[in-house]
């Protein structure tokens, strides 16, 4: 018996190595042309069980024989109850115009059945990152057991609405992946308001209830994790010494991702001295074309990356930015937050990302 026991550790290290394996055996080869697959998700615990999601892939030149040494990789996320490549920057503009690999992903609970209509509550920007997260890892991945060489130090993301607060959650779950960040009118923090659909407010309802014995019960530690300006969690990423950018573009009369918020992440970022650039967009900004409205709404969403971003992205600007350290995912190291009884835990050990949630 006492030898068994002493061998545990050991068979419960095999077992996880041996579903590590298995899950990275489950992973799609990458396309020859512009097309979607399905990759392994990490399991939601309110529909337990194989959970996997479908990346929209668009190459420079549509064909994956058009990656070149400079070509990057960059998330372009939905908004809240879209799908695939909805309310965000064009895929294929960027793909062109930035010489990147274009990812646009159907996180957890895309599409309005799951995200509005559904019982559960909205995630908000936890799994649906490590989601995101996951894609990339994915063609940097099956690039490179292609032998097909790609710049691995430009990385992107942007969204809007709600693919604005998963590209935010993305920054912080791997703060030193992306070489910059651009947030279009994204949610900033799961607030009381928005989590138990308080009156007075933001329209927004993610459905979390405050009954601590009720399925959807929302925990300070999962509210605090869903905080992107949470003071402790900025001053870790601050330790981290995170690589990309953030570029901030709200309007200022936006009620229903409140602009109050935006204000308050920007400073809250400057107050730890991390690099933040904030567009904040009033009636006087409105310019017909990128910009046509201060509200939630914004303008054009592809025409807005390119004004406030492009000077960043373009490979020929000499402000081109391009992280020179290693990622997250090459680091396999676990990036640890600490929130009300305990901590998440983003673990790379795998090279994607593996979530969780260690109480106290």
């Amino acid at each position: 018996m006492r030898k068994i026991l002493r061998a545990l550790p050991g068979l419960l290290l095999l077992g996880l190595l041996m579903r590590d394996v298995s899950a990275q055996d489950d992973w799609p080869p990458l396309p020859d042309r512009d097309g979607a697959v399905e990759i392994p998700a990490q399991e939601w615990s309110l529909r337990p069980g194989p959970r996997r999601v479908r990346v929209l892939v668009h190459y420079p030149g549509g064909q994956r024989t058009a990656v070149t040494p400079q070509t990057g990789i960059m998330l372009t996320l939905h908004n809240w109850g879209g799908t695939d490549c909805v309310g965000t920057a064009d895929p294929r503009t960027l793909a062109r115009e930035f010489h990147v690999i274009a990812l646009c992903v159907n996180y957890l609970q895309s599409g309005p059945e799951d995200s509005i209509k559904g019982p559960e509550p909205y995630d908000f920007g936890y799994l649906q990152a490590l989601d995101a997260l996951r894609a990339v890892w994915w063609m940097q991945d099956g690039l490179r057991k292609q032998n097909v060489t790609f710049d691995d130090g430009r990385y992107f993301a942007t969204g809007g609405s709600g693919g604005g607060n998963v590209t935010l959650m993305a920054g912080k779950l791997a703060p030193r992946t992306f070489a910059c960040l651009v947030d279009l009118c994204g949610m900033k923090r799961l607030s009381d308001d928005i989590a138990f659909n308080l009156p007075g407010g933001s329209s927004l309802n993610a459905r979390y209830s405050r009954e601590t014995t009720h399925p959807y019960h929302l925990s300070p530690d999962h509210q605090q994790l869903r905080s992107v300006g949470n003071p402790e969690h900025l001053q870790v990423m601050k330790t981290l010494k995170p690589s990309a950018r953030l570029i901030v573009v709200h309007g200022r009369d936006d009620t229903l991702c409140p602009f109050a918020d935006a204000e308050e992440l920007v400073l809250l970022m400057q107050q730890q001295k991390l690099v933040v650039e904030p567009h904040f967009i009033g009636k006087p900004d409105l310019d017909g074309t990128a910009f046509t409205s201060s509200g939630h709404s914004l303008g054009n969403r592809t025409e807005i990356v390119k004004k406030v971003a492009g000077r960043y992205l373009r490979l020929d600007s000499p402000d081109a930015l391009r992280r020179s350290e290693p990622s997250d995912f090459d680091r396999r190291e676990i990036i640890r937050y600490p929130t009300a009884s305990g901590r998440f835990e983003i673990d790379y050990a795998a090279g994607y990302p593996v979530g969780r949630f260690v109480a106290d």
